[in-house]
């Protein structure tokens, strides 16, 4: 669990699967992910970030806002690799905040402590983050968190058709500090 001055990024539980569908099913946090989700593809989804969590102590959290202890999205950070976009072993940060959330530096503060927890804890040399070249909304969570981008290692998503509006991505990534 990360807990920040606005929120507390822990584990899913059972509870959290109608809110974190509506958000999935929102065509404003869709529309940037490639599409919105259904309930069964919800559920797919938190079941994966939860076996992450798992595994490796760490995941996509579940972003619980402490005002009125609801679900406003999922921060977090997950070992890359999986999906083939980006290196294994890579540390990915990522968030996705229901529209009534966004706007209100939940996901910089949110990525922030993740950032920091990821540079505690993790043996990275670097963590990461992508979104589509587009999404100069999420870029900006990217640069306030300190990240830089890197147009060397930008990509067209391969889960994208080529015709796809968001297929091209862009790569920020931020250093571990010397000690």
């Amino acid at each position: 669990m990360i807990e920040t001055e606005r929120l507390i990024l822990r584990p899913y539980t059972d509870a959290d699967r109608p809110a974190l569908a509506e958000i999935n099913a929102h065509p404003d946090v869709g529309g940037w992910l490639g599409g919105v989700l259904t309930r069964e593809q919800s559920d797919a989804f938190m079941d994966r970030a939860t076996a992450h969590i798992a595994e490796h102590g760490f995941g996509f959290f579940a972003a619980e806002r402490k005002a009125d202890r609801r679900l406003v999205g999922a921060i977090g950070m997950m070992v890359a690799g999986n999906a083939g976009v980006l290196p294994a072993g890579d540390i990915e940060l990522a968030w996705r905040l229901h529209p009534n959330a966004q706007g209100s530096g939940l996901a910089v503060e949110g990525a922030a402590a993740c950032r920091d927890w990821a540079f505690a804890n993790l043996d990275a040399a670097e963590v990461v983050a992508i979104t589509a070249a587009t999404n100069v909304r999420s870029q900006r969570v990217m640069t306030k968190i300190g990240m830089v981008r890197d147009p060397s290692r930008d990509f067209d998503h391969p889960k994208l058709a080529e015709d796809h509006p968001l297929r091209r991505h862009v790569f920020f990534s931020v250093a571990r500090s010397a000690p």
